[in-house]
């Protein structure tokens, strides 16, 4: 028996498991007895991809705390190139789950950005903490925000390229909505280019772009090396968004639905630990730093999980919406609405063509009872809800209740 049977079935469970055992056990129990028995992953041994980004912590730290074995399962992180390569290599079986873009599961499940195939959320990792930096070579010229964007676009009138890391992922649907919504059509006035998260710095050092939408710690780097400048923050464009995702495909979770239920259970755990106190977010920064992980030093990390913000040019404010892997539970579940905000932006920007079934498709995508039996194995509570509202920077409320309108209502669309 493992050590989580030991700390979860004491005998007053036991005799419980017994009473229930013709009537079938009870959820609470159910999620306690997963690591053993018949219940117990199908694979000791897993690989989820990553991309070097201070949001993949939750995911290393249930590897190196040991937090896996845990519920019965050992995690390999595997530090992959792009998320074109994420994509690939989950649609092939070659990784087991990742560290992925909520809006890039979206895409691929209904073969946008990528072959079509079933796809799954099974958590949903973070909350905030992304950036949108423009050129240092542009802000000297007053483009230090989007007003002053705006300006200089109308006064010297160019081809302006903007870089994002993937046509369906939430760094391109914050680039979009952000500049959209002061008027600029992203796929009219301005040019967008695609590029791997941990090459945004060097292709803004060699003037491949004017600005960039890209997770951390790539934004504070950029103002480390005094070459680009934070314009604005993703939690300014929706605060409390979802962004990373626990992905993997259908074909995986049906076969192997205790395994997908053990990690998901893991991470929630490690991501309760990051939160948990600033001792553990510095533990964290010092591990994913290293050259395995993100490679980068250490205070491109630190002080913007804590929410300390400079924007390259003298300004310095505390962000209560910083990036945050679990809050009390709250960042993690995988509401029905946040899946399908994506869909509507998809929809908003012509990467789909036509209307899909909103709520079925997110029905389909995000495993809602998967996740709320790795809730309660690892005591995380859930909200009572599986829907949200939410106010971007438009004003405009997002609530998942009339997607086709919402996906419509927009002014600036493809």
């Amino acid at each position: 028996m493992t050590d989580f049977l030991k700390s979860s079935l004491n005998r007053r469970a036991v005799l419980q498991t017994a009473a229930v055992g013709a009537i079938g056990i009870s959820p609470a129990l159910r999620a306690a007895v997963y690591a053993g028995g018949s219940d117990a992953p199908e694979k000791s041994e897993v690989k989820i991809g990553f991309i070097p980004l201070t949001d993949c912590a939750s995911v290393v730290m249930a590897s190196v705390l040991g937090i896996d074995k845990k519920y019965g399962v050992k995690i390999i992180p595997s530090k992959e190139a792009s998320w074109a390569g994420v994509r690939d290599k989950l649609s092939t079986g070659e990784l087991d789950f990742a560290h992925v873009l909520y809006g890039l599961i979206y895409g691929v499940h209904l073969g946008v950005g990528g072959a079509k195939k079933d796809m799954a959320v099974l958590m949903t990792l973070n909350r905030n903490g992304q950036g949108l930096t423009l050129s240092k070579k542009i802000a000297d010229k007053g483009a230090t925000n989007l007003e002053g964007l705006v300006a200089l676009m109308k006064k010297e009138p160019r081809e302006y390229t903007f870089a994002q890391t993937f046509p369906t992922g939430t760094h391109a649907m914050w680039l979009y909505y952000w500049l959209a919504s002061a008027g600029i059509n992203p796929f009219k006035d301005v040019k967008s280019i695609v590029v791997p998260p941990p090459q945004m710095v060097a292709n803004m050092r060699v003037g491949n772009m004017d600005g960039f939408s890209v997770g951390e710690p790539w934004n504070h780097r950029a103002i480390i090396d005094k070459i680009g400048v934070s314009a604005a923050t993703s939690q300014d464009v929706w605060k409390d968004h979802p962004e990373k995702v626990l992905g993997t495909t259908g074909e995986f979770v049906k076969k192997y639905p205790n395994t997908a239920r053990a990690v998901t259970a893991a991470i929630l755990e490690a991501s309760k630990w990051i939160d948990a106190s600033l001792l553990n977010k510095n533990k964290m920064a010092e591990t994913i730093a290293e050259k395995s992980y993100v490679n980068t030093s250490v205070d491109a990390i630190n002080q913007r999980i804590l929410g300390r913000y400079q924007n390259g040019m003298g300004k310095t404010w505390d962000d209560p919406n910083h990036m945050k892997f679990y809050d009390g539970g709250a960042v993690n579940f995988p509401y029905l609405s946040d899946g399908m905000w994506f869909l509507t932006q998809h929809k908003r920007w012509g990467l789909l063509k036509d209307h899909p079934d909103y709520l079925a498709v997110a029905k389909q995508i995000n495993q809602i009872d998967l996740y709320k039996d790795a809730a309660t194995a690892s005591k995380t509570p859930e909200p009572k809800e599986l829907m949200r509202t939410s106010k971007l920077i438009d004003g405009v409320v997002w609530d998942g209740k009339d997607p086709k309108k919402y996906a419509d209502g927009f002014k600036v669309h493809a």
